[in-house]
């Protein structure tokens, strides 16, 4: 730790955090969960929202591939993300759902608002994010893929929106 200069569990829940959050709904897997904690621990996520079927901490599983990040982020359990989307809405949360539809933004073209919270959206590895999610998201975005599959891992892909979102609104600031 000393070496790689990282702060402790500690000094990361007193750390500011950056202005948004994540919302996984209906994620089946729980190794996905797990890698998802380590993204938020890594890109300083808020709160992780685990919606719905998505697995929570304590669990094996989880605690596997998030390495310590179960520990570090902060974390809620959600019962109903479409009900839980409509009250950040009311408080002015930006809410973005990422997911392919015929308005997605492409996520090179997103540029975050200074001063405004978001809401990030991943949906089930197989459904994707619920629909009615969408019908009241802000704006939907997309990763554009240039092989024969187009989707990503949902870990890989939160890993590449929280990468963006902290680089084009914070890569200045340590």
């Amino acid at each position: 730790m000393d070496e790689l200069d990282r702060m402790s569990v500690e000094e990361f829940k007193n750390t500011e955090k950056f202005p948004y959050s994540i919302l996984l709904d209906d994620v089946r897997s729980l190794n996905n969960v797990g890698s998802v904690f380590r993204t938020s621990d890594a890109f300083r996520v808020s709160t992780l929202y685990l919606g719905g079927i998505t697995g929570t901490p304590p669990h094996r599983d989880i605690t596997k591939t998030a390495l310590g990040a179960d520990e570090s982020v902060n974390w809620e359990h959600v019962p109903d993300s479409i009900e839980f989307c409509k009250i950040l809405k009311r408080k002015g949360v930006k809410i973005i759902a990422v997911e392919q539809a015929d308005t997605s933004v492409k996520l090179p073209d997103f540029q975050p608002e200074e001063g405004q919270y978001y809401l990030f959206i991943f949906g089930n590895e197989v459904f994707g994010v619920n629909d009615k999610i969408i019908e009241l998201a802000d704006e939907c975005l997309e990763i554009p893929q240039y092989g024969t599959k187009h989707s990503l891992n949902i870990a890989v892909t939160v890993g590449i929106v929280c990468w963006d979102f902290v680089h084009k609104r914070f890569a200045s600031k340590p």
